[in-house]
């Protein structure tokens, strides 16, 4: 009897390890960000960055705007360049609405010489970018937002002279296939903001390549 019952506490404490340890994987899963860079509900700070036009660029500059699409992306990286189209077409939605777009390059270009300043201007150009698109040229921005990938989206929302974080994840769930989208992440984020809704899917996996 005493060993059922020992049995049966082991298989219990078994299957409550598991559960637990299935928990955080999912809960990890959410996100892949930087454990030391922002969480929904922080308060991203400001930064002066140079973009392709020659202009300095900083969220101050945008005094009538509700919030923000920022974006980490690259000119090498495949992923990127799947969403360059979809990038444009969020700023041409919301920048009216007062959420543009503002897109940073996050990586070296000593390890990426595809992702120079130059080569940036290049892309831009040639691409026809409709947004700001901004380098990180010391990497001390990213590293405060905590991305890891390119693309890597991060939705704000002015609220008391702040700029809260209320989305973190991937542009949608098919980088591969923009008609064959069914889940739009940051077009929902940014029309339940605009409705004054809480955002229902806060976190998603970011899929792209490693910032370096």
């Amino acid at each position: 009897m005493r060993t059922l019952v020992i049995l049966s506490v082991s298989a219990v404490i078994i299957v409550v390890s598991v559960l637990t340890y299935k928990g955080m994987n999912q809960f990890s899963d959410l996100s892949n960000s930087s454990p030391e860079g922002y969480a929904i509900g922080d308060a991203a700070e400001d930064f002066s960055l140079k973009a392709t036009d020659g202009k300095i660029y900083s969220l101050a500059n945008y005094e009538k705007a509700k919030g923000f699409i920022v974006v980490f992306t690259t000119n090498h990286c495949p992923y990127s360049n799947a969403y360059e189209d979809r990038i444009k077409d969020l700023h041409d939605k919301f920048l009216a609405k007062g959420y543009p777009v503002i897109a940073i390059n996050p990586n070296n270009p000593k390890i990426y010489p595809e992702d120079s300043f130059e080569e940036m201007q290049i892309r831009a150009n040639r691409r026809g970018y409709n947004f700001p698109y901004l380098i990180d040229e010391k990497q001390e921005v990213y590293k405060k937002y905590g991305a890891t990938k390119t693309p890597h989206v991060y939705v704000l929302e002015k609220e008391n002279g702040e700029n809260i974080v209320r989305y973190i994840g991937a542009i949608d769930d098919n980088y591969k296939n923009s008609a064959a989208v069914k889940e739009k992440y940051v077009e929902n984020a940014v029309k339940q903001l605009l409705a004054g809704e809480e955002v229902e899917r806060k976190l998603t996996k970011a899929i792209g390549c490693r910032i370096k």
